[in-house]
């Protein structure tokens, strides 16, 4: 695919999220970010050309190779990984714009010393696993909104901006869209957050329609 054909592949993606945004709400603002772990520099950098700006890793070494080969560019770069206790001072040494999976308390504290002791903060999402599905990390629906207030109160350095959650792995849509509702449900709860993450390649038009600001687009993006 040339760089003309590639133009027009992601205008049609950016297309359909903005049918999807309108029919949410016509003021509805949607952020795409662009999940790079199976791309290499070079392809982000071709879709840094045609206007990309957000890309996020999911592993904290990865992002520390691509950020540092990328250094010239001024992107924003995102972690969207499970993050391993021993990997929070690797993490905090690349300082991403936000970490979208604040999964628990625990991790939560771990960070809030790591932060402390370097005077720093970190914007981040906490992560509710809305479908309570066993294979994914967050933190159960029912407490989302007591824990959040909790890391808000009792860790300063952490900069909570709202939530993250991924949509439940089924085919089943309306299976899918509870989950979306659920997280979006949690979000309107909160005070002062202004960001509600969910949607991948195969469910991003639904999660707009839920309310969803944030979209991680990793093969799409890529044409992968």
């Amino acid at each position: 695919m040339n760089k003309e054909e590639y133009k027009l592949y992601i205008d049609n993606v950016i297309r359909r999220v903005e049918f999807a945004r309108v029919r949410f709400d016509e003021k509805h603002i949607v952020k795409i970010v662009a999940i790079s772990k199976y791309s290499t520099s070079d392809e982000i950098k071709e879709l840094y050309e045609i206007g990309q700006r957000a890309f996020g890793e999911n592993k904290v070494q990865d992002l520390k190779t691509k950020s540092d080969e990328l250094d010239e560019l001024p992107l924003e770069w995102h972690f969207v990984g499970n993050l391993q206790k021993n990997k929070i001072n690797n993490l905090l040494d690349i300082n991403p714009t936000l970490f979208h999976s604040l999964d628990s308390l625990e991790l939560a504290y771990e960070l809030q010393k790591k932060l402390l002791s370097r005077d720093m903060t970190l914007n981040a999402l906490l992560q509710i696993n809305s479908a309570k599905e066993e294979s994914k990390h967050g933190v159960m629906p029912e407490v989302a909104v007591q824990i959040y207030n909790q890391i808000k109160k009792e860790c300063p350095n952490i900069t909570l901006r709202g939530v993250m959650s991924i949509g439940a792995h089924t085919d089943d849509k309306k299976v899918i869209k509870k989950s979306f509702d659920i997280t979006y449900g949690i979000y309107k709860e909160l005070d002062g957050a202004d960001i509600c993450s969910m949607g991948m390649s195969g469910d991003f038009e639904l999660a707009i329609e839920c309310g969803s600001n944030m979209i991680r687009l990793g093969s799409i993006m890529f044409n992968k």
